[in-house]
């Protein structure tokens, strides 16, 4: 297994460490649910070498990875992004990713345990094209900076964020290290990521902590995620699933012409509503473990993917994210599995009660 790049700096801070997303890294540093209070309310800095990064180049690059993916990366801008499936021919959902125009190329960001897989696909479809594509997992890293005052955090370490908007990267000198900076995807929340090179990465980690950022490990992350209700591939996306069912529009897009999978993506546009969508639910009984059924009127209406606990101003929450069908939504059916409740809720999980 691939370990972080911070990994002696997490066990000299006493981090205790776990697997997450294909690497080893740090899972908890202290107190989990602190660790998840600064996600919301502080500044919290995590790691983010179970992220992967792919460069593509070439004339064909655009064409190519246009042809690729459910979003529109042909008319991506400058130092933009945006977020994307890749199905087979079926429809169904072999990975996701995240797309940067970095102007000479394409920069691809993903999860390490989806590389191996995505890179074989990639190579499949290259034939004619003008296109090369390289793994820069291991030369260029991620950290994560998340809560209200992460801008605060980063101004304090001399990384200044010029009004970025979602999406959207610019490239920083800071204290002689060179570094890119973006704003993730979702608005709601101020999450910024750094990337750069793996020694100019611990540098950062430890000014950034000097100044005030509060490490975090994947534990917290994961009570976050779904907190939040952001579903990972692998857990909650699988390859049996279609993108509609998944509820991320944001990852569809309908008029940008072919790509591998449109034909079943568009039927279903047309034809209207999938039968199941992703869906948030608070629990009342026994926390379930991963793929519980859930039921109604003693028939199977869906599953739970992702469950946890939350912390809360009233105590521990527990919560799931899953799949449910719509009509068992629709007629407001009660929704059990065995041991309790799955009440259908918004995302994001209120933490006030």
């Amino acid at each position: 297994m691939y370990k972080t790049a911070l990994y002696d700096t997490f066990l000299a801070a006493g981090a205790r460490m776990g697997e997450y997303g294909g690497i080893e890294t740090a899972a908890a540093f202290k107190d989990v649910a602190n660790e998840f209070r600064e996600l919301n309310s502080g500044c919290a800095l995590y790691d983010l070498g179970w992220r992967a990064k792919v460069s593509i180049t070439g004339e064909d690059r655009v064409r190519w990875l246009n042809g690729m993916v459910t979003n529109n990366v042909k008319d991506l801008p400058l130092n933009r992004g945006n977020y994307s499936f890749v199905l087979n021919p079926q429809g169904r959902i072999l990975g996701d990713l995240y797309t940067y125009n970095r102007g000479n190329s394409l920069l691809i960001d993903t999860e390490r345990s989806q590389l191996g897989s995505l890179l074989k696909l990639f190579e499949h479809y290259i034939i004619m094209d003008d296109v090369e594509v390289s793994d820069k997992s291991d030369s260029l890293i991620s950290l994560g900076i998340q809560g209200p005052k992460s801008a605060e955090v980063l101004e304090r370490a001399g990384i200044d964020d010029p009004g970025l908007e979602p999406m959207q990267v610019v490239d920083l000198t800071s204290d002689g290290v060179e570094l890119a900076l973006t704003r993730m995807a979702i608005p709601e929340f101020r999450t910024y990521e750094i990337w750069a090179s793996p020694a100019a990465i611990a540098q950062t980690w430890n000014s950034l902590v000097q100044v005030g950022a509060t490490p975090v490990g994947t534990e917290a992350l994961e009570k976050f995620r779904i907190m939040i209700g952001f579903p990972k591939y692998g857990t909650d996306i699988r390859e049996r699933d279609l993108p509609q069912e998944t509820d991320q529009e944001h990852a569809l897009n309908f008029t940008k012409g072919c790509y591998v999978g449109q034909e079943i993506v568009e039927r279903i546009r047309s034809r209207g509503n999938v039968h199941r969508k992703f869906q948030g639910f608070v629990l009342e009984g026994e926390l379930p473990g991963q793929g519980t059924k859930l039921q109604a009127e003693g028939k199977d209406v869906g599953e739970l993917t992702s469950i946890n606990r939350i912390p809360t101003s009233n105590g521990d929450r527990s919560v799931a994210l899953g799949y449910i069908r719509r009509e068992a939504l629709e007629r407001r059916a009660k929704i059990t599995y065995p041991g309790g409740e799955a009440r259908p809720s918004e995302v994001p999980f209120s933490l006030a009660s």
